[in-house]
């Protein structure tokens, strides 16, 4: 018996109340813009410079007590976070120690290091330091420059690709929805306050590729459908096609969301940031497909004449043929 999570001939009315999803999309954007300039992001120490110690012991974190004992110090902005992770035993209790960078230093220097070990053994004397990393000011300020070129190109390399796959229609709606996704990702990290770094870009360029991966399905998809039914309207053909293509778009949504749920569950806090991006990117990229690619494509127009003898069948080979 095969699982079907959406029956075989839909008929949803996507774009029935295209006024209130795309509203939704426009307002969601607006408040990650405002949240991105208001709140800012929490940038990791691979952006904003200093260095990061990850401690384990087997007493419970007591984030006070550790505060109270790096203050005499006088190390400036230190923050302190316990990791919870339901992989760890009762005798492993891990904390992260995150410490600006300091005046006139690339990073702390290996005495400080020294002297906050000594002041939370003095906390907890099974405590121990499981890793230590530092990021300069200047490596981290060019990491940031390569991140936003790194997504720009990747934008630029999707306009040009679906201009030339298709037409220059298509690629405005699927440089639309892509811009929706990072924009909501960006906006998700900046209400949340969850620590962005690295990594984080890592799953944006993913959530680019996967959104984008969602988009060219149903293009593939309307573009074979405007050539078979010539004199139906577009938002006809449109809608025919996403209903064509939903069993497959639901089922790798699905498939997907339930690899990283597991191991935004089970895979810990290192990858933990990671994976909530690519759970948002998921959900955010699919909706994207849907109802701001193909929107902006009716909105736009594309021509209706392309012929049958053109030869060019790549990514068509779920195109349903007529008898």
């Amino acid at each position: 018996m095969r699982l079907k999570l959406v029956p075989q001939d839909t008929s949803i009315q996507f774009f029935k109340h295209w006024k209130i999803t795309f509203g939704l999309s426009a307002v969601a954007m607006m408040v990650s813009i405002l949240a991105f300039f208001i709140m800012g992001l929490n940038f990791g120490i691979d952006f904003r410079g200093g260095t990061s110690i990850r401690t384990e012991a087997q007493a419970p974190v007591d984030v006070g007590a550790y505060r109270d004992a790096i203050a005499p110090l006088g190390l400036g902005d230190v923050a302190i976070t316990e990791v919870f992770d339901p992989a760890f035993g009762p005798d492993r209790n891990v904390a992260m120690v995150r410490i600006q960078t300091q005046e006139g230093t690339e990073a702390i220097t290996p005495e400080q290091i020294n002297a906050v070990r000594e002041a939370l053994v003095g906390v907890d004397p099974t405590l121990t330091f499981a890793a230590v990393e530092s990021v300069g000011p200047k490596v981290s300020g060019e990491l940031i420059r390569s991140a936003i070129i790194s997504v720009v190109l990747a934008l630029a390399a999707v306009l040009f690709y679906i201009w030339l796959r298709f037409e220059w229609q298509f690629s405005v709606g699927a440089v639309a929805a892509l811009v929706h996704d990072v924009v909501l990702t960006i906006g998700i990290f900046s209400l949340l306050q969850i620590r962005f770094d690295l990594a984080i870009i890592a799953a944006l360029l993913t959530i680019v590729g996967y959104s984008l991966n969602d988009t060219v399905v149903v293009f593939d998809r309307v573009r074979e459908n405007l050539i078979k039914y010539k004199k139906r309207p577009l938002e006809e053909v449109l809608t025919l096609s996403i209903n064509e293509t939903l069993s497959r778009t639901v089922m790798t949504s699905v498939t997907t969301l339930l690899a990283l749920l597991a191991l935004f569950t089970l895979g810990g806090d290192v990858i933990r940031g990671f994976v909530f991006a690519m759970i948002w990117g998921v959900l955010v990229g699919t909706y994207s497909s849907v109802f701001v690619a193909s929107k902006v494509l009716l909105q736009t127009g594309v021509k209706r004449d392309w012929s049958k003898s053109s030869g060019d069948t790549a990514g068509t080979q779920f195109g349903v043929k007529e008898g």
